[in-house]
């Protein structure tokens, strides 16, 4: 998805297997590699989302080998 599409566009938010998260339009197909998260609405409702719950930017293999 561009950041030119209108904000009250339907999303959801997807993560992959790094726990990284994105933004998805739910009338497009998840790209591979990817799941829905759970939660949909606007853009800016789920940009929020994903501010509250992304709070180590890391991805997850890089936490995991920092942390063993």
């Amino acid at each position: 998805m561009t950041t030119d599409e209108p904000p009250e566009r339907h999303c959801r938010v997807v993560i992959n297997d790094e726990e990284q998260y994105s933004v998805w339009a739910t009338d497009r197909d998840i790209p591979p590699g990817w799941h829905a998260e759970g939660f949909t609405g606007t853009r800016p409702a789920c940009l929020a989302h994903i501010d509250k719950v992304w709070t180590d930017l890391r991805p997850r293999s890089t936490r995991e080998a920092m942390n063993p």
